[in-house]
């Protein structure tokens, strides 16, 4: 039997191991464009549940250990093999609800159910994938009849490791780059890690836990810095950081109680999660906060830091209380801070929330009406919680979000379910097919005559990219050298490079059709001005007379160039 005891400091051992081999799995990526990087979000998404986790007694019972898991990891989902891994753990929450210990028959069943919530949440799923390994252990668990939960396991990752092995079998374009499925190979270092715990041995530790949020960190880099030198203690006049979880009572709101730690602190992040609230805020009475908290049910995993020691203890080591906080945030919080929760607005029928990179592109899409932008995109796949709390910040009735990248669209669905209002996820995989479904909004129109309107248009919309391949690679055929300017058209590779303008003019060419009108080139942050407008004149040169070519400096960082053609 497994104690909860034992799932917590498992799940612990999981998180800590896909972690410490995230750069493994992120090398296994087929696709040589820098990206968001299959191990590190893996690694975000579980490692969101070990702070929590560690706040549970060592007399928890399984059910409170795995619901409190999965909470986190639904939160903290970055990226598609993030979201797929938060719903398998979410299996674990729903099969060993109400119970204090787990046998095997326990266990297969929490894999069946996580197998099952994973597949359902992916609209045409793909085998060879993490969905594949998941499902063959899921279901040899199953066959095999074991009662002894240490054998169970080792079966588990037996034929994870078999699945594993024949992801190339399954998906051409593993087999042609020689390595297997890198979200198969993140879980099942997640269910080694667990293995260890499972058979008595010691959890694996964490040799790295503050890289691990290194990728996000740049999305805020050189913005609203408070240094040691600006801010003194006096300042801090919410000086507690306080945290609990709120088991609702039958009727309880969360977005009162929200409200209320608004009115009576700052930092406010609230969560509803099936039966549970979960809050943090910075507040100058902790006890005003949880007296209003227990109307809503009984409190527990408290946690109230007095933010004025840290900052003394922050500031001998030379480091502000903006660094440290932000190390905060990107453990629990991460970019959700920046917004505001705002209730809804009866006469509001519309809100808009982007997801973007680059001061230029977030100004794009203020002025398209976009109320919130979210950091994020290549490299930088924000979590499902960051989309949730732009999404509760803006006052409308229906929200629209467009993710931008293809990578986030499955964050972006799963909070449009832990939302209080409506909202509508636009499946955009770029930020020209964002931009274009913004152009196309009709504010008489109803949301479900907007959701064809605005994607029809985005469909319609070629985008070209010119990055720089991050490891050497064979991708359809093509040999790729690390460093290389690659040109891609609407995701495929079609040309590599050692000239950025020629791959850059070549490309937006190549893309112009017959019954093309508009180009749009948007420079990123590592061209200068003058280069992006030289390109620019370079392609309306090149261009037919016809076709009507800008240039906006998105500031956006992995792309040198995006080339939107309508």
């Amino acid at each position: 039997m497994i104690s909860g005891k034992i799932l917590r400091d498992a799940i612990i051992s999981g998180a800590n191991n896909i972690n410490n081999q995230r750069s493994r799995v992120d090398e296994l990526n087929v696709f040589p464009v820098p990206d968001g990087d299959t191990g590190t979000n893996m690694g975000m998404t579980v490692g969101a549940a070990v702070r929590e986790l560690e706040t549970l007694a060592d007399d928890c019972t399984v059910g409170e250990a795995a619901k409190v898991a999965a909470s986190a990891m639904l939160r903290g989902a970055r990226g598609n093999s993030g979201v797929i891994t938060s719903l398998l753990f979410r299996g674990f929450s729903k099969a060993l609800e109400g119970k204090k210990e787990a046998d095997a028959e326990d266990l297969v069943c929490a894999l069946e159910k996580g197998v099952q919530a994973a597949y359902k949440a992916v609209m045409k799923p793909t085998e060879g994938t993490i969905l594949t390994v998941a499902r063959v252990a899921s279901e040899e668990a199953r066959a095999s009849g074991i009662a002894d939960v240490d054998e169970l396991w080792n079966l588990v990752l037996a034929a994870g490791q078999r699945a594993l092995d024949d992801t190339p079998n399954l998906l051409p374009v593993l087999k042609k780059a020689g390595v297997v499925d890198a979200g198969g190979q993140g879980i099942l270092i997640v269910f080694e890690g667990m293995g260890k715990v499972f058979h008595g041995e010691p959890m694996i530790a964490s040799s790295d836990l503050t890289q691990n949020k290194a990728k996000l960190s740049t999305a805020n880099a050189g913005k609203g810095v408070y240094t040691d030198d600006l801010m003194k203690v006096e300042d801090i006049t919410n000086g507690y950081c306080t945290q609990f979880l709120i088991n609702k009572n039958e009727g309880a709101s969360a977005a009162k109680m929200r409200a209320f730690a608004e009115s009576n602190g700052d930092s406010v992040v609230c969560i509803e999660d099936d039966d549970v609230i979960n809050l943090h805020v910075h507040t100058a009475d902790p006890g005003k906060i949880l007296s209003e908290a227990i109307k809503y049910g009984y409190l527990t995993n408290f946690k109230i830091e007095n933010m004025h020691e840290q900052f003394l203890a922050r500031q001998k080591q030379g480091k502000s209380l903006e660094k440290q906080a932000k190390a905060e945030q990107n453990q629990r919080d991460s970019i959700a801070s920046e917004f505001v929760y705002a209730a809804v607005d009866p006469s509001r029928d519309y809100g808009f929330v982007a997801v973007a990179a680059g001061e230029g592109l977030k100004a794009v899409f203020t002025d398209l009406a976009v109320d919130a932008v979210v950091s994020g995109g290549q490299t930088m796949n924000p979590a499902t919680e960051d989309i949730l709390a732009a999404v509760q910040s803006v006052p409308a009735k229906t929200v629209f979000v467009l993710p931008n990248n293809k990578n986030i669209i499955m964050a972006a669905e799963q909070a449009e379910k832990l939302a209080d209002r409506k909202v509508i996820v636009l499946p955009t995989r770029t930020i020209p097919m964002g931009i274009t479904a913004m152009l196309n909004f009709d504010p008489t129109a109803t949301p479900e005559a907007n959701t064809i309107g605005m994607m029809k248009a985005a469909d319609g919309v070629s985008t070209g990219l010119i990055t720089y391949a991050a490891r050497d690679s064979e991708y359809d055929g093509k040999r790729i050298k690390k460093g290389e300017i690659m040109a891609l058209e609407n995701g495929k590779i079609v040309s590599t490079s050692n000239d950025l303008t020629k791959a850059t003019y070549r490309l937006a060419r190549s893309m112009c059709k017959k019954d093309s009108s508009f180009v749009t080139i948007i420079s990123g942050c590592d061209v200068s001005d003058e280069e992006a407008e030289k390109v620019t004149e370079i392609v309306k040169a090149k261009c037919p007379g016809h076709v009507e070519v800008s240039h906006i400096r998105g500031g956006q960082p992995v792309y040198y160039y995006m080339i939107s053609v309508e």
